[in-house]
């Protein structure tokens, strides 16, 4: 089929580096963007009944700058004061340099890893002594418990925010040629806002093995995959079905 239109269920880039708008140029198309999901931090009362206590713990795993707000914000709700000597394990240089959002990077032990837990755990068993704290969300990648565990580290789980859906009801009577997905909840939100959703003749694209399996999982068809050996970025691989399918029309 003609691409024409591409729904991104993510917000727009801020960057002036947008892939997107270089396809939609290049291949005169629509590309519109809208987050499907959307993040919400717990109160005061769902957090206490995990009975977990910030004052327990000196040190903390950032695995994202939502971790980051979100850890910030119970700790200012609670009342607790974020000591100095607090040690910081972010997951990514980009996560440690959002934490001068809220303390003063040169004067605190932070460390970080390059983008996965297993980059990030050598510092951790460094400083195995310590009591982590693990703010996430309810729904945590299972590598990074089970590297935590793997390695009998001494930390505490602690949902401080919830990936829910979005309001899609404007989008109803929308079409797309092409709807693109990056997390499962991407799906669930979907199925959740349209439960009569019939794919019939639109494409739809996924980036990474979880996101692909949600798609299958719930009977639909999986048109676009990324990343691919050659294809690392989900712009390239839908730009890689237009040239396949223009191949074909010839």
């Amino acid at each position: 089929m003609s691409i024409k239109t591409i729904l991104v269920s993510q917000p727009e880039p801020e960057t002036s580096k947008n892939p997107y708008l270089s396809l939609a140029e290049d291949y005169d198309l629509q590309v519109d963007f809208r987050p499907f999901i959307h993040v919400e931090g717990v109160d005061k009362a769902e957090f206490r009944s995990q009975k977990v206590n910030f004052s327990d713990h000196n040190a903390v795993i950032l695995t994202s700058k939502t971790a980051v707000d979100h850890y910030f914000r119970m700790a200012e709700e609670c009342r607790f004061e974020v000591p100095t000597s607090m040690k910081y394990f972010c997951i990514s240089e980009a996560v440690a340099y959002y934490l001068q959002k809220y303390v003063t990077y040169r004067k605190r032990k932070i460390f970080h890893g390059k983008q996965r837990i297993d980059d990030l755990i050598d510092a951790i068993k460094k400083h195995k002594k310590e009591k982590f704290l693990l703010p996430c969300s309810d729904i945590l990648r299972e590598s990074i418990p089970r590297t935590l565990d793997k390695e009998k580290i001494n930390y505490s789980k602690v949902v401080l925010y919830r990936t829910v859906a979005s309001d899609l009801s404007d989008l109803e009577s929308v079409q797309y040629d092409v709807l693109v997905f990056f997390s499962p909840s991407g799906i669930e939100s979907l199925l959740k806002n349209f439960p009569d959703f019939k794919q019939n003749d639109t494409l739809i694209a996924a980036f990474g093995p979880t996101t692909a399996k949600a798609i299958v999982d719930n009977n639909l068809k999986l048109d676009i995959h990324a990343p691919q050996p050659n294809l690392p970025s989900m712009s390239m691989a839908i730009e890689h079905y237009i040239k396949e399918a223009k191949k074909k029309k010839k």
